[in-house]
């Protein structure tokens, strides 16, 4: 099965210029999702890791399904002010400000592994700042996989240079 035909590109969103790859479409279609679920238990099944951790909110759609498959705790890193317990924050910035994501900071104990799952890898600044936090907390990343790369934005060469290893299934040139 080819997942891209299932990813639908919206152009000028969300300003002109902007080629937006919508995995909304793959998310609704059984077989596709299925596929994509199965893709990353068969990558993951040997890893030797804890928790899956997923990034608001497309990666709690992804991750979630994979670490119940894998057996695995799953753990949610959000979007400030929506944890409700304790939790420990990481700032980051964005084309117009900054932003921060959160986790609860008893998500896993101190040299824990996690693989950390969202579903598009672009500039990296979320992912980056993820990984930063999973550090802050003790964990350690083993690797960051994503559905959808968009290599010319560098998203995956600033987050292997920041020691981190990248998996993506799929990757749009040009965008």
């Amino acid at each position: 099965m080819n997942i891209t035909d299932l990813i639908r590109t919206i152009p000028d969103y969300p300003k002109p210029g902007i080629m937006f790859r919508d995995i909304t479409t793959l998310l609704s279609h059984p077989e596709g999702f299925s596929y994509t679920i199965q893709l990353l238990v068969d990558r993951y099944s040997q890893y030797d890791f804890d928790f899956v951790a997923g990034i608001e909110a497309r990666g709690f759609i992804l991750g979630a399904p994979l670490a119940t498959n894998l057996g695995k705790g799953f753990i949610p890193i959000r979007k400030s002010g929506k944890l409700p317990g304790p939790t420990i924050s990481q700032s980051y910035d964005l084309e117009y400000g900054t932003d921060q994501i959160e986790i609860h900071e008893d998500a896993f104990g101190r040299g824990s592994k996690i693989l950390l799952v969202d579903d598009l890898i672009a500039t990296g600044g979320t992912a980056a700042a993820a990984t930063q936090l999973i550090e802050r907390c003790g964990g350690n990343v083993v690797e960051c996989c994503f559905v959808i790369d968009l290599p010319d934005l560098g998203g995956a060469k600033k987050l292997e240079a920041m020691g981190n290893r990248v998996f993506s299934i799929v990757g749009y040139d040009g965008d």
